[in-house]
């Protein structure tokens, strides 16, 4: 476009104004099975799995556990993870950890208990994409599946994921509702002329009692947004004037946890837990797990009780269960008692990972 070409009016009255951003009510066609979906929603909607997808727990089932063993820390393997633990402190000596004398070493029975509950979720929204003759699977080739019958690939057990697919038979062809079917749309900043008002002069042709050389005394510039066509390419349907409309279903797959350990020993912070391992005893796995019983932390046969229900109730009217799994972790906790230049100090030494926890150490100046 040259300069004299800036003055001419590119208005045209058939480019059309942007519609709304969804489809309005009553322009999607209505989808057997999906009708809870009004207009263009693109909400996601829950669809609850069938009554006969969930599983139904017998009553008065229980699991035992058996016996096991606290496993004990010795001298070096304290000393060790002392030395470990002081070598990531800068401003800590390792003297003190060489050199201590070790005066109690107290093992702890510390059971971690847990709880996964690998379930399916499923929930469906209207989906578009622009129509560039690509095939459309449509109400002509079958009735859709209902949600909790369209076939996806299901994940490893108890793994987090996501796959999006789109319902069989729910796809058809619509003029793009953001452009009317034009292809494009009339440009919002210079609402269709092709020009804008001069920025430097406001419109004037003049700045400073001379004529504006930003626009050369004509007060008008050329459109920047659409390069002074008027209209811009409806991003909607990438000018391709129709979409194709489709129900897309979403399913998600959670593993959901709960943990418990019982605080036995007060000194030691429980958070501390979540960074280590332990030695898994016991691992019960079934499409639904049933409360233990009999084991000798009556804390927690209690805790898989509430738990197992908790979980039950929770996910079972929302989602599918798929599998359960419990477990007790017998995690290694030994209290070290020892001495250093006539005082007494004391450190836990905690998991398979052989962790330090100490709330005071010797000396925290010396750098060796």
């Amino acid at each position: 476009m040259d300069e004299k070409d800036e003055d001419i009016d590119t208005f045209d009255p058939s480019v059309p104004e942007e519609g709304p951003s969804a489809p309005p009510p009553g322009w999607l066609d209505s989808v057997s099975g999906y009708e809870e979906h009004n207009g263009g929603d693109c909400t996601d909607q829950i669809c609850p799995p069938p009554p006969d997808f969930a599983p139904k727990p017998e009553n008065d089932k229980n699991a035992s556990v058996p016996n096991v063993m606290v496993p004990t820390v010795s001298e070096d393997v304290a000393r060790e993870a002392l030395l470990q633990f002081v070598g990531k402190k800068w401003t800590y000596s390792s003297k003190p950890a060489k050199n201590l004398i070790f005066k109690e070493l107290k093992p702890f029975t510390v059971y971690r208990y847990r709880l996964e509950t690998f379930t399916e979720s499923r929930s469906s929204a209207w989906g578009s994409e622009p129509h560039t003759g690509q095939c459309v699977d449509g109400p002509p080739n079958g009735v859709s599946p209902p949600p909790w019958l369209v076939q996806v690939s299901y994940p490893p057990k108890f793994t987090d994921a996501v796959q999006r697919v789109r319902v069989p038979h729910s796809s058809f062809i619509k003029p793009c509702h953001r452009c009317h079917g034009n292809g494009k749309v009339r440009c919002t900043h210079c609402r269709g002329r092709g020009l804008t008002r001069c920025m430097f002069c406001h419109g004037s042709g003049h700045s400073r009692n001379r004529r504006c050389t930003t626009c050369h005394g004509r007060g008008r510039k050329r459109c920047v947004s659409c390069h002074g066509k008027g209209d811009k390419t409806c991003l909607t349907c990438n000018g391709f004037r129709n979409l194709v409309h489709f129900i897309q279903l979403t399913v998600t797959w959670k593993n959901q946890v709960f943990e418990f350990i019982p605080d036995r020993v007060p000194e030691f912070p429980l958070k501390k837990f979540e960074k280590v391992s332990g030695e898994a005893f016991f691992v019960d796995e079934n499409l639904l797990v049933y409360p233990i019983e009999g084991f000798p932390d009556q804390d927690i046969c209690d805790s898989s009780k509430t738990a197992i229900q908790n979980h039950l109730l929770k996910y079972s009217s929302v989602s599918r269960i798929l599998q359960q799994r419990q477990s007790i972790e017998l995690v290694p906790l030994t209290h070290v008692y020892y001495a250093y230049s006539g005082k007494d100090y004391d450190y836990f030494v905690f998991g398979r990972e052989n962790k330090v926890h100490t709330s005071k150490y010797p000396t925290s100046c010396s750098i060796l």
